[in-house]
């Protein structure tokens, strides 16, 4: 007589490996960030005024994709009532992902390279809390994609996680510089 596991059992079981790796990316880069010494600069783009412009657009841009994201991933699901998923809208939502991590990706390099993981203020250590987790849960939604048999909850709920995380990155470092600095380049 053999034992097997109950179906949701091993659904759930399908999650634990790619949680546990994005879990290991977040500690991963807030280790770094915490034990690398600060350089204070790293990313500057022509045209701008300030490495913190420079982030604050990118987040932005970046903040404006993952909207698309949220938006492209309710009308491919249904959730959208009376707006039936047209055939490109799964596309859409690849790529605006991708461009949405691309933005992304100069604003961690600047943030983990020139100023570490920050606790120094609330606002700081919220926001360094949050890029850590933001990509510890990008790269758990990534390698969920690829799984067989998940659950009909895993995806909804890291994508949500991501997107949180992002609205709150977005929100701690742009909005903030924005409001504080002004509408600059």
């Amino acid at each position: 007589m053999t034992h097997s596991s109950p179906p949701a059992a091993r659904a759930t079981a399908v999650v634990v490996v790619p949680v546990a790796i994005g879990v290991l990316v977040a500690v991963a880069l807030g280790v770094y960030g915490r034990l690398h010494e600060p350089a204070l600069f790293s990313v500057n783009v022509a045209g701008f005024s300030s490495p913190g412009a420079v982030k604050s657009w990118l987040a932005t841009v970046a903040f404006v994709l993952a909207l698309v994201q949220l938006g492209s991933a309710l009308v491919m699901w249904g959730k959208v009532p009376g707006v039936a998923a047209p055939p490109w809208i799964g596309g859409l939502h690849r790529w605006s992902g991708r461009l949405a991590v691309l933005a992304t990706v100069p604003v961690a390099v600047h943030c983990l390279y020139a100023l570490g993981f920050d606790w120094s203020s609330p606002r700081t250590l919220v926001h360094s809390l949050l890029g850590c987790f933001f990509y510890g849960a990008f790269v758990t939604k990534m390698l969920l994609l690829s799984r067989p048999n998940l659950p009909g909850w895993s995806l909804p709920v890291i994508g949500g996680l991501t997107f949180s995380a992002l609205t709150g990155l977005w929100l701690t470092a742009s909005v903030w510089f924005f409001t504080t600095k002004g509408l600059t380049f």
